[in-house]
């Protein structure tokens, strides 16, 4: 078996489950079995597979097929231009949370806090690219340590407190409060992608029966944890009903992603 003929194998099963991306899907597993990289692959098509890699390929492959995201079977994903590692313990970072660390940059806060932190993503990005102090929060222990691997193998500072939400917190600490909040509606369970409801922890993605229910914590935690003037962005579900919440608070805007879609709002403590 050659590495071209590994790979196009790989994407004939891949496609005829329905998996998307059928073809970079295959590259990827490839890639993680041999532990070489994508140019490699292009230029060793003719060589054999060893049998360790296929062995290792062949589990991929059915790991996919049977709806596992491939994030999970890596146990990778780039977020803002740097790898991650995740597990089942954490959602998988998604593109859109990246408008969430763009708002965050129009500011020079000097202290953040990540509220829910998962896999540290938007903790150490904003580490990385501002010059504030981070601390960020989850009430998962296995999810902290993930993130404080992450936060030390790309070198970055920041604190990570277990706790719900903030209540580990002292008030008043805090220039901006970032979150990407779970906000799937209990009721849309059935709806969701099989590899996001069957795999993907349901702590970091259900809200409640209408998905605000973390939100209407939040908001009120945030305010407490926030110096005045301070900034509270959220990743949104909703986008009207969140507003709705932020009564007292000023500034309040909703900015869009690049499909139109509400997604980061953004409001300011009094």
């Amino acid at each position: 078996m050659t590495v071209r003929t590994a790979l196009l194998q790989g994407q004939q099963l891949l496609e005829a489950a329905g998996i998307q991306v059928p073809r970079l899907t295959a590259e990827v597993l490839l890639m993680r079995a041999t532990g070489h990289d994508r140019s490699w692959l292009h230029a060793h098509g003719n060589d054999e597979l060893i049998e360790v890699w296929w062995i290792h390929y062949g589990r991929y492959l059915h790991q996919r097929l049977n709806g596992e995201p491939t994030q999970y079977i890596t146990g990778r994903q780039e977020f803002y231009g740097r790898e991650f590692r995740v597990t089942p313990d954490v959602l998988i970072p998604r593109p859109e949370t990246e408008h969430l660390i763009e708002a965050a940059l129009t500011r020079e806060p000097a202290t953040i806090l990540d509220i829910g932190t998962g896999s540290g993503a938007i903790a150490v990005t904003l580490a990385l690219e501002t010059k504030a102090r981070v601390t960020a929060t989850d009430i998962s222990l296995a999810a902290l340590r993930l993130a404080q691997q992450n936060a030390q193998r790309l070198d970055a500072r920041a604190a990570f407190v277990a706790c719900d939400l903030g209540a580990a917190l002292a008030g008043g600490s805090f220039d901006l409060v970032v979150s990407n909040p779970p906000y799937i509606a209990e009721r849309d369970h059935a709806s969701l992608p099989p590899e996001v409801r069957n795999h993907e922890p349901a702590a970091a993605l259900f809200g409640g029966p209408d998905g605000l229910a973390i939100y209407r914590r939040l908001i009120p935690e945030a305010a407490r944890l926030l110096r005045p003037g301070g900034w509270l962005m959220m990743e949104l579900g909703d986008s009207v009903a969140v507003r709705d919440m932020c009564t007292g608070w000023i500034n309040v805007e909703i900015a869009n992603d690049l499909a139109g879609i509400p997604r980061v709002l953004v409001a300011q403590k009094p």
